[in-house]
């Protein structure tokens, strides 16, 4: 095929023993554990999770320098297991999800320009920029679900330079992993290659230029990131 310019090249993680995994989409859910629906004023009883999106782009590989972003003094890490699917389709039953479309797990970090969300917010306006920007989903290699098993508890934890920040399990999450692929499913048809940033536990708060970042799910590889001068 002769394009007007080359192609972007495709987005990729690393699997342990298998080939690179190739990113599709990146789909988010927010406000999946209470307590962290609880810091951000809400009330877990009445507000459902709500599903946003990042570009394949957006991934930051383990162990780089992440760029203070432009448009923000409230930067701040939200740390989350991430779900890969290899099998998709629509309406997909929850009972199925665990063995037949999961792929293998990773550790994210959902990047986000806190006071350009409470702006959205407060304008009911769109998330795109508070979320969705460059760098904004690091990522470490995915465990397939072959060594890891499938993944529905387990600590999940940020430290901010060596403190902790975050911390809760994954069992505490409003929406488990079947029922987070499952309602996705009925809202657009999934692919192989989606990954799923699944939610973040209460902490979160602000980081600076030259913090480092220290993300882990039990299990799972740390994912492990300065915060650098911006680009």
């Amino acid at each position: 095929m002769d394009y007007a310019f080359a192609p972007a090249p495709v987005v990729t993680l690393e699997a342990m023993s298998t080939r690179p995994f190739p990113v599709r989409r990146i789909f988010c859910i927010g406000l999946n554990y209470a307590e962290h629906v609880r810091e951000m004023g809400g009330d877990p009883g009445k507000q459902e999770p709500v599903f946003f999106m990042k570009p394949a782009n957006a991934i930051m590989q383990n162990h780089s320098i992440l760029p203070y972003p432009p448009h923000t003094r409230d930067f701040q890490p939200e740390v989350e297991m991430v779900v890969a699917l290899h099998k998709g389709g629509r309406n997909i039953p929850a009972d199925r999800v665990d063995y037949d479309y999961v792929f293998g797990y990773a550790v994210g970090l959902d990047m986000t320009r806190r006071d350009l969300q409470r702006v959205a917010r407060d304008t009911r306006g769109p998330w795109e920029m508070a979320k969705a920007f460059d760098h904004s989903a690091p990522c470490t290699a995915i465990t397939p679900e072959c060594f890891c098993g499938n993944i529905a508890r387990g600590k999940i934890e940020l430290k901010v330079n060596g403190e902790v920040r975050q911390s809760g399990d994954i069992s505490d999450m409003i929406m488990s992993v079947p029922e987070i692929v499952s309602h996705l499913s009925t809202y657009v048809e999934l692919f192989p290659g989606d990954l799923i940033f699944t939610g973040t536990p209460p902490g979160v708060g602000p980081v600076e230029i030259g913090d480092v970042l220290e993300a882990t799910v039990a299990g799972l590889e740390p994912l492990i990131v300065t915060i650098g001068s911006p680009a």
